[in-house]
């Protein structure tokens, strides 16, 4: 099935400033590697500040949002999290293109399902008519369920981002892999009859990427931190973008490269 236009990368840079955060010193740069993933190719950056700061820190917030903005004047800032007032107030200030909403407890070491669309549907529409009254693009974190897109869009949303964690789960098994990436494009095609933007994100590797493509018609972006993180030590952060950017058109190539370890390491 044919894309109108390409899957853009957005980069999460949780990972790297997990890495930061285990000694009192200013490297990793999430800056200076956020940098690097869009001068290599990444559409834009993402983060996930937690109330605890244990990954991204509310003060790296101005800091990136000056970076696109003097820098990457076409990139996209999003952040994600679950929508505390906190949480709402840092949007406020740090103005990103896109907003992505999570129903992360505060204490989930990971974001780990999609929203209940019917039982949040009273906080959702709250906070998404609040998010697009200041200009964001609003995206709400959904499970593989293509009956629960009708709810996501009755909730105002622009887009839902697919939790892909099932799917990253299947890397030892091609099997498993093919039936988690028939549900999510099933849950695609019924978001997009609803008119809802599709972004994915969770657990995704350059060896994934291409099946998941290939199943979701005009998967608009995906968002990847930890895997892509990984691959960095190995090849270089800019490398590994362009990669990961190639990977993101490559749904039609049904093999990944041959330097590409099958199991996403």
């Amino acid at each position: 099935m044919g894309h109108a236009m390409p899957t853009e990368l957005s980069v999460n840079l949780n990972a790297i400033a997990m890495l930061r955060n285990r000694r009192d010193l200013p490297w990793p740069s999430v800056v200076h590697f956020g940098r690097i993933a869009l001068a290599s190719g990444a559409h834009g950056l993402t983060v996930h500040p937690r109330p605890d700061e244990r990954h991204i820190r509310f003060s790296d917030l101005p800091d990136i949002r000056s970076l696109i903005d003097a820098e990457f004047p076409d990139a996209e800032f999003n952040i994600e999290g679950y929508p505390t007032e906190e949480f709402l107030a840092l949007v406020a200030a740090h103005r990103p293109e896109q907003v992505t909403l999570v129903p992360d407890d505060p204490s989930q070491p990971t974001s780990d399902h999609g929203w209940d669309f019917v039982a949040d549907a009273a906080l959702l529409k709250d906070v998404v008519a609040r998010l697009k009254g200041q200009g964001a693009r609003v995206s709400l974190f959904a499970d593989a369920e293509p009956g629960a897109m009708a709810a996501a869009a009755a909730t105002g949303c622009d887009r839902i981002e697919l939790y892909t964690g099932p799917y990253g789960a299947t890397y030892g098994d091609a099997d498993a892999a093919e039936a988690e990436a028939a549900r999510l494009g099933a849950t695609a095609r019924a978001a997009l009859d609803l008119g809802l933007g599709v972004n994915a994100g969770h657990d995704l590797t350059v060896a994934n990427l291409p099946r998941l493509v290939r199943h979701i018609p005009s998967l608009a972006e995906v968002s990847i931190g930890h895997g892509l993180t990984a691959d960095a030590l190995e090849f270089g952060m800019a490398a590994t973008v362009r990669r990961f950017v190639e990977a993101c058109r490559s749904g039609t190539n049904a093999s990944p490269a041959p330097d590409i370890v099958a199991d996403g390491h």
